[in-house]
């Protein structure tokens, strides 16, 4: 645009910034980098997640699901994620309209749940589903991820050795062209997924990985059993049965990551199984976290903290 009408870029962005957004005479400007409140969006069911604005500072962002990510969907953005900080700054809503608040969905962090616990006091908590089955894939993966590593020691003995002997190295093919390294880096897509969306190559690399590592198998299939448990389960009780008869598969199976992730969701599990009163999940905070990301990405990085808070919430607060 400045191209256009012959002005330079940054004296227009200047111009707009100063005189004819209104940022100049924004009510919240003079504490925008600290905190920002919009009492009026809030609504019965709110999501509360992190995200990063610039150069990785986290700010606690306070949505309406209500607003279905448009306009009027933000309540509140906090710097940081120190409990005690975002507490004191939602407090200042009423505590009339924090009552009203019936449901809030957030992850396992316990800053989040502090947060929760104290400004809404009447709320049901739902710890997101999908933070827990993302900690199963990452147990998962350490797995493969350790075999990848131990594979990649085994052929640099193999090569040392076949220098020592003044030989050629002819690494094991695989009957899909992949050598064993290449299969525990090129199958880590595959186990993100179900079997039923696996691709023809995705079934094939899948099936000469888990013939050669068992565990991955019994691995995936901890982590597949877990996701279908909130996918195919409806009531509440059902879903604690399968949870603690989940539980005891991964005790005895003896991975200690998976162990790590099992005593998590003990640690959790009465805000967890809240999720099968209303299927809840976070998902609605995560979507407004990519908006933001894609907000950022447009005007190439936050430059003015400030500035981008104001243009941000005139478009969804």
């Amino acid at each position: 645009m400045g191209r256009f009408y012959g002005v330079n870029g940054r004296d227009l962005l200047r111009q707009y910034r100063d005189f004819q957004s209104g940022f100049k005479d924004w009510s919240q400007r003079s504490h925008a980098k600290k905190w920002l409140l919009f009492p009026k969006n809030i609504g019965s069911h709110l999501s509360i997640d992190e995200t990063s604005l610039s150069h990785g500072e986290l700010y606690t962002i306070l949505t309406n699901k209500a607003a279905k990510g448009g306009k009027g969907s933000i309540v509140a953005i906090v710097a940081g994620t120190k409990a005690e900080a975002v507490i004191e700054v939602i407090r200042k809503i009423p505590e009339s309209l924090r009552k009203k608040v019936s449901e809030i969905t957030l992850d396992m962090a316990g800053s989040m749940t502090m947060i929760a616990k104290r400004c809404f006091p009447r709320a049901t908590r739902v710890t997101d589903r999908f933070h827990v089955q993302r900690l199963a894939i990452e147990a998962l993966q350490e797995i493969r991820i350790k075999h990848r590593w131990e594979a990649l020691d085994q052929e640099n003995d193999a090569i040392e050795l076949a220098k020592a002997s003044q030989a050629e190295y002819q690494p094991e093919i695989l009957p899909n062209g992949d050598t064993v390294k290449q299969l525990l880096a090129r199958a880590r897509y595959a186990l993100y997924k179900k079997p039923n969306t696996w691709t023809d190559s995705q079934k094939e690399r899948a099936q000469l990985l888990f013939e050669r590592f068992p565990d991955l198998k019994k691995a995936y299939e901890l982590a597949l059993e877990l996701s279908n448990i909130f996918t195919n389960t409806t009531e509440k009780i059902y879903g604690l049965t399968r949870l603690a008869k989940w539980h005891e598969r991964v005790r005895q199976s003896g991975f200690k990551s998976f162990n790590t992730v099992a005593r998590s969701i003990e640690n959790h599990y009465k805000t967890i199984v809240n999720y099968f009163d209303n299927r809840s999940t976070n998902a609605s905070a995560e979507s407004f976290n990519a908006k933001i990301k894609a907000f950022r990405a447009q005007f190439r990085g936050v430059r003015n903290v400030e500035f981008f808070l104001y243009r941000l919430t005139q478009l969804y607060a």
